[in-house]
């Protein structure tokens, strides 16, 4: 089956790429290269550089390469920039998902598989949260990306959406590459590292047990598998379906620095700051449905596994 990925020269984006081929599918990406990097895309993988935005271009990729599927990663994906700049969001996350589903039409391509976010959910009522609870986001991340899960349906798109938490840690060969750093692991391993004096934690008054943000942290090789499992489901005739990606447990910031100093026996330096706009305090997620429904287990639950995977590449 050939797989058009987009996003796919970005740090989420290359390892599903690299997983997708290591389960002999055939994969073009797609990328801009504005946050993804030439050289992290896998070498039998077709690259083409261009924008979701440009549908002309997408759709004569997705002629060429007799395109069947979509996995589409494509987006920006900061929560803070997001509130700051909604212009951008709505541009990339929402006018590019469109034209990315008009060209599909365009090439009568039947299935995506679509990387959300927890952040659709907002602050929950309850954890962990479940598929079927209430989306109310409370930044313009996780409004762009709910907006395009539902543009799904309407588009006639058989889909799957994969609601995931933070993505960390990295395959045998590919890890973390970006410009300017956001993501917690990545910025603790840099101060371990001695290439960052510190970092900033955003916020300590949440309502939690140590004050600041609890998470549920995912190795990126799971949600490389469930992609490969959703787009299988796909093929076989599963109808579209969301399926959230978590742990069900969680860990706040301070609980990933003192595992991180575990890890490298380095002493992490950190300072403390204010909140970020649109950060939910708590979230957490339940797996069972995709468990469930697709058989999908995800196998690597251990932070101190996923910190060391991203530590040996350092």
């Amino acid at each position: 089956m050939r797989i058009l990925v987009t996003g796919g020269a970005g740090y989420i984006g290359s390892i599903v790429s690299e997983v997708l081929l290591e389960n002999e599918f055939d994969v073009t990406v797609y990328d801009n290269l504005s946050l993804g990097h030439r050289e992290s895309v896998p070498s039998d993988a077709f690259f083409v550089e261009g924008d979701v935005t440009d549908r002309i271009l997408l759709g004569r990729v997705l002629g060429e390469r007799k395109i069947d599927a979509i996995v589409h990663l494509a987006a920006s994906s900061l929560v803070g920039e997001s509130v700051a700049d909604p212009e951008k969001y709505y541009r990339n996350n929402v006018a590019g998902g469109l034209s990315l589903l008009g060209a599909m039409r365009d090439n009568d391509i039947p299935y995506i598989v679509f990387s959300s976010t927890a952040a659709v959910y907002g602050e929950p009522e309850k954890q962990p949260v479940e598929e079927g609870d209430r989306i109310a986001p409370t930044n313009p991340y996780g409004e762009t990306k709910a907006v395009f899960e539902r543009s799904l349906h309407w588009y006639g798109r058989r889909s799957i959406s994969l609601r995931y938490f933070n993505a960390a840690g990295a395959s045998s060969t590919r890890g973390e590459n970006h410009d300017h750093e956001t993501h917690l692991v990545p910025l603790l391993l840099e101060v371990a590292k001695g290439t960052r004096e510190s970092i900033t934690i955003h916020g300590d008054d949440y309502p939690t047990p140590d004050g600041t943000c609890i998470r549920d942290y995912v190795h990126v090789l799971d949600i490389a598998e469930a992609h490969v499992v959703s787009l299988r489901a796909l093929f076989s005739g599963r109808p579209s379906s969301i399926y959230n990606l978590g742990y069900g447990g969680g860990y706040s910031v301070l609980e990933i620095v003192r595992a991180v100093e575990a890890v490298t026996g380095k002493r992490i330096s950190y300072r403390t700051g204010p909140r970020r706009a649109g950060d939910p305090a708590v979230l957490i997620a339940s797996s069972e449905k995709i468990k469930r429904e697709l058989g999908f287990t995800l196998k690597h639950q251990d932070l101190h596994e996923i910190i060391r995977s991203a530590w040996r590449l350092q």
